[in-house]
Parts: structure tokens; C-alpha cells; sequence
């Protein structure tokens, strides 16, 4: 069928909204893998027959859980760019692709043991190439299909595929690790599918494609280098080093840092002095672009390793204490969240809607606002709380990044010219990205850093007190945090593993009972942990009230096309509308 017939029998449909419900069937795939993994790697690491918390073993740890976000926030830029040199459509459909052969990839691992956990990270960054051409992509064909006037609306709606596929993700995972730990590859497969196949018939070309441009190859190695050095000695900072809780001080960490700054501060000179750079420096020049994204960067940096660590704080603490077993800790944690899940999925298209009229300056610097006061009201959180005002703050948490992510992408979208689309939704989505793999660590590192203050002491009290020799005791004290933070959020009891088999043996059976319960370990954490993550939540204020800042200094709206009358308005703009401010700039 050629792309003639193709148009011809979708002539009755408004080509935006089949552009709106691929991209959203895109996006709610990179959702759902990513919640179905999260849940699921108990039951992968069982399958594959690897302890992860054993010496040598935590590496394949954090690669599952980072090594996706790290190819993507790298690959993202240079994603955006090839795409508006060779067309956003053919490399959006391209990716749709890539991820389901990596889908597919990670169902048919073989073997076992590190072999076996090797393949799945391998067949991850296969997946996360296809990831990167997705999200690069998906903000500039909305763009490219929907008039200025509901661009926020389809922002809007297109991040709640983003939402509902976590959300749903972690039901199925849930119910699939149970069944086969390969299962859970197999659920992006059908969607993978589908959304390659409806892409290719049914996605055109609607953006302009400037002719003879080429390929910024030392800008794109120089970034890509920079970029995966420093976030990866990032990653490694979070691993005890030596006689330290975290590495910070280990001179290889360090080196990485060090050598992966200086090529990023390379990429900018190179990128001043090269006729087509993969970073269009000068799309900073528009005040909104700026704004918008330092905003995104600082949200992110807030609420993606706060997520996180929310998590861990119901499956590893919480939900043990109140009867819940270990194995069924995700799976309800993931039911816990919701509230945070209602709330971004009605101010999403809410806000992003009435941005589209009154701008977004206002929604997405009140929405920043809001995630502040609601981080501020977690900190007189116990470890264990009452749920309902717990969740009360959630709902508050995702009414607040709800009203902040539309209007806030659909404003730096509006702001940039046709021809530089791809580019820039790359670099909006590698900003957000970046930050929400800075955050992990981030957060990891300050919440560690108020373990390390408690976390000895409370263990070798709670041992003693339940009968463990004082000797032993003050042996199994010395637990990295790091090692604690990753048993409770894999729903291990680390208790059965770290005291050798014939000392737990020749204890006494209450002994032994009291150690192995659910709510020993639990206890002995949630002092400690709650420490650490005050000092988190004290950071995401700031980190929030900054958003918040740069949100507004956004000025009020700015659309490029508008401006310089490069599209024709699809409907008659109201007073707001036809109002274009050299203020935007």
C-alpha cells in the first residue's frame, strides 16, 4: 500500500490524533517495560540462579536498573538530530523496532548464573537504542501534527501513556514474575509489535527536511563519551569503597568524573565551531527553551531517585511491618503509589489543556510549588505512618509534577523553530533523562550518608536485643548501606544470608525466629532510613522551589510558528493567542 492509498483511507481521521495515539502507545510501552523490570528483578535474579547482594554480584544490579536510562539520556540528542537530517517519522518507526527485537532478545536468554544476567543487560541497551529514537521523537511529530493552540492538550495526554504503563506494569509484572520471570520481557512484545506495524502505515512526514546537512561526528563521540564516563562513575559512587560506606573516594570514580567533564567541556567548544553541531547551542538564546529546561532538569533531579527510594521505603520498611510478605511487597507497593498515578493522570491533560490558553508559566511554576509543599509535609513522616495522609501527599505529589510536565514541554516545544524540532525534543528528553540518573544516585548518596550515621548502631542493638552473641553482632554491623537499601528494596532479609548457616543454627529457636521474621529487619532499618531520606526530602524542596524559579522566569508565552508565520493556524486564536511577546525570547 503506498503512502497515497494510506492517506486516502484515513482521509476521515485527523492525522494528529493518529500521530497522538502512536506516540502514546510508544510511550506507554518505555513505561511499562520499565515498571515490569523494577518489580520483576527478585524474581529474575532467582531465575537466573545470581544473589545479587553477594560480594561481586551487585554490578549486575545496578546495571538492570541504570544501564537503560544511561544509553538513552546519551543516545537521546544524537537520536533527534539524525531524525530531523533523515525524517522523524523513519526514525521513530525505527525504534519501535529496535526495542522489540530487544524484547524479544530478553526473552530468549540462555543459561545461567553471570552469563545469563550479562545477556539481559546487553539485550536492556539494545532495547534502549530503540528507547532513545522513541523519546527523541515522540514531543516533535506532536509538535509537527497539532496546531499551537492544543499542543499542551497532546502533551498532556501523551504523558499518561507514560504513567499508565508504569502503573499497569507493575500489576502484570507482578502477576507474570510469579508465573516465568522470562514472561515479563515477552509483555512490550505485542505492543512493540502493533506500534511498529501501525507506525509504518499510518505515520507520514510532516516536517520539512533541510537538505545537505551532515553529521557532527566529534560532537556526538565527545558527548556520548563524556556523558556515559561521568554518569557511570556516578553510578560506581554509590558502591562501598575501602573502609567507606560509598565511593566517592575511589580514585577510578574519581578519574571518570574528571575525565568525562573535561570531553563535555570539550563538546560545547567543539559545538561553538562546527556548521551543523548535534547541540544547538543557539536555541538557548530563546528564553522560554532555557527556562523550560532548567526547570525539566531540576524536576527530574527531584522526583526520579524520590520515586525510587518511596518505593523502597513501603516494600522494604513499611509494608513488611503491617503483615505484608517480602515476595508480595512490589506488587503492593506499586498499589500504594497509586494515588501519586491519579494525580499526574488528571492535571497531565488538565493543565496542559489550559495551558494551551493562558500559558504555561503559571500551571507549571504552581505545579513546582505544590511538589514542594508536599515534600516539605513528608518530612513529619514516621517510618511507620498512617496511610491516608501518606497518600493524601502522593495524590498532592502527582497533582503538582501533573501540572508541571505538559505545559512545561509543550512550552519549550512551541518556542523552537520547525526545522530544529527533532534536536530539540532530543535535548529536552536527555536533560530529563540525565537528571533522573543524576537523581538516583543523588538521592542514594543522601540518604547512605544518614544510614551511615545510625544504621551500625541500630543493627547491633536489635541483634543483641534478640539474642545474636555481641561479637557476631558487632560483626554483621558493618553492612554497607548500600547493601541494606538493596535488601529492602528486592525484598530480601538479609539476616538469612549474612549470618553463616551454622551460627543461625546453633542459636536458640526464638532466637532464630525473631531474626528471620518480617519485622525484624524492618525495625532495625526504619530509624536509620528515615534519617537519610529527611535529608533527601530537604534537598527536593530546594531542588523544587528552584523549578519553581526558573518556571517562572519563562515569561510569559512565546510560539515560534506564530511569530515568524511559519504554519498557518488550523482555528482562529483568541485574544491570548494572537498576543505573541517579544518577552518569550
Amino acid at each position: 500500500m503506498t503512502a497515497a492509498h494510506r492517506q486516502r483511507r484515513l482521509a476521515h481521521i485527523d492525522y494528529k490524533w493518529i500521530a497522538l495515539s502512536n506516540t502514546t502507545l510508544g510511550i506507554l510501552m518505555a513505561g511499562l517495560n520499565g515498571s515490569v523490570l523494577l518489580i520483576s528483578l527478585p524474581a529474575i535474579f532467582r531465575g537466573i540462579g545470581i544473589d545479587p547482594l553477594a560480594p561481586g554480584e551487585t554490578d549486575y544490579l545496578l546495571w538492570m536498573l541504570v544501564g537503560y536510562t544511561l544509553v538513552t539520556a546519551t543516545l537521546l540528542v544524537t537520536a533527534g538530530r539524525v531524525s530531523d537530517m533523515y525524517g522523524r517519522v523513519r526514525l521513530y518507526n525505527a525504534g519501535f523496532a529496535i526495542f522489540t527485537v530487544g524484547s524479544i532478545l530478553c526473552f530468549f536468554v540462555q543459561g545461567q548464573g553471570n552469563g545469563a544476567a550479562l545477556q539481559i543487560i546487553v539485550f536492556r541497551l539494545i532495547q534502549a537504542v530503540g528507547g532513545a529514537f522513541l523519546m527523541a521523537n515522540s514531543a516533535a511529530i506532536l509538535t509537527d501534527a497539532f496546531p499551537p493552540e492544543q499542543r499542551g492538550l497532546a502533551m498532556g495526554v501523551n504523558q499518561i501513556g507514560v504513567l499508565a504503563g508504569m502503573f499497569v506494569g507493575l500489576l502484570i509484572g507482578g502477576v507474570l514474575a510469579a508465573i516465568d520471570w522470562r514472561a515479563v520481557f515477552l509483555v512490550s512484545v505485542p505492543f512493540g509489535l502493533f506500534g511498529t506495524v501501525w507506525a509504518y502505515l499510518m505515520l507520514h512526514e510532516t516536517a520539512t527536511i533541510r537538505k545537505h546537512q551532515r553529521l557532527d561526528i566529534p560532537g556526538n563521540v565527545l558527548f556520548a563519551v563524556g556523558l556515559i564516563l561521568v554518569l557511570v562513575g556516578f553510578t560506581y559512587a554509590i558502591q562501598p569503597y575501602g573502609s567507606s560506606s560509598m565511593g566517592w573516594g575511589n580514585p577510578m570514580v574519581i578519574a571518570e568524573l574528571a575525565v568525562g567533564t573535561l570531553l563535555l567541556v570539550l563538546f560545547v567548544v567543539v559545538e561553538l565551531n562546527v556548521a551543523d553541531p548535534m547541540f544547538r547551542l543557539e536555541l538557548f538564546k530563546i528564553r522560554m527553551f532555557t527556562a523550560g529546561n532548567i526547570a525539566g532538569f531540576l524536576s527530574s533531579l527531584a522526583r526520579g531517585g524520590l520515586q525510587f527510594i518511596i518505593i523502597v521505603w513501603l516494600q522494604g520498611i513499611w509494608l513488611p511491618l503491617h503483615g505484608i510478605a517480602y515476595q508480595d511487597a512490589p506488587l503492593w507497593a506499586g498499589i500504594c503509589m497509586l494515588p501519586m498515578t491519579v494525580g499526574f493522570l488528571v492535571a497531565g491533560p488538565l493543565c496542559g489543556r489550559l495551558s494551551d490558553r493562558y500559558g504555561a508559566r503559571y500551571f507549571s511554576t504552581g505545579g513546582m510549588l505544590l511538589s514542594a509543599a508536599a515534600f516539605a509535609a513528608f518530612l513529619i513522616m514516621p517510618a511507620d505512618f498512617d496511610y491516608i495522609p501518606f497518600g493524601l501527599l502522593l495524590l498532592a505529589l502527582g497533582i503538582g509534577q501533573g501540572s508541571f510536565a505538559a505545559p512545561n514541554t509543550a512550552s519549550i516545544m512551541n518556542a523552537v523553530p520547525p526545522e530544529h524540532r527533532g534536536a530539540s525534543s532530543g535535548m529536552r528528553a536527555t536533560f530529563q533523562n540525565v537528571a533522573q540518573s543524576l537523581s538516583m544516585t543523588f538521592i542514594f548518596t543522601l540518604v547512605i550518608a544518614g544510614l551511615s550515621a545510625r544504621l551500625p548502631g541500630a543493627m547491633f542493638g536489635h541483634l543483641t536485643a534478640a539474642g545474636v552473641p555481641a561479637q557476631l553482632s558487632t560483626q554483621l554491623s558493618n553492612l554497607p548501606p548500600s547493601g541494606a537499601l538493596f535488601a529492602a528494596f528486592l525484598g530480601y532479609n538479609p539476616m538469612a544470608t549474612l549470618i553463616p548457616a551454622h551460627v543461625l543454627a546453633g542459636l536458640p529457636a526464638a532466637t532464630q525466629t525473631a531474626i528471620l521474621s518480617k519485622s525484624f529487619f524492618p525495625e532495625l532499618l526504619a530509624g536509620p532510613f528515615v534519617d537519610g531520606l529527611r535529608i533527601a526530602f530537604v534537598v527536593c524542596i530546594a531542588l523544587s522551589i528552584g523549578s519553581a524559579a526558573a518556571s517562572w522566569m519563562r515569561g510569559r508565552r512565546y510560539i515560534h510558528d506564530l511569530e515568524v508565520g511559519t504554519a498557518e493556524p488550523v482555528s482562529t486564536p483568541g485574544p491570548e493567542m494572537a498576543e505573541v511577546l517579544a518577552a518569550g525570547r
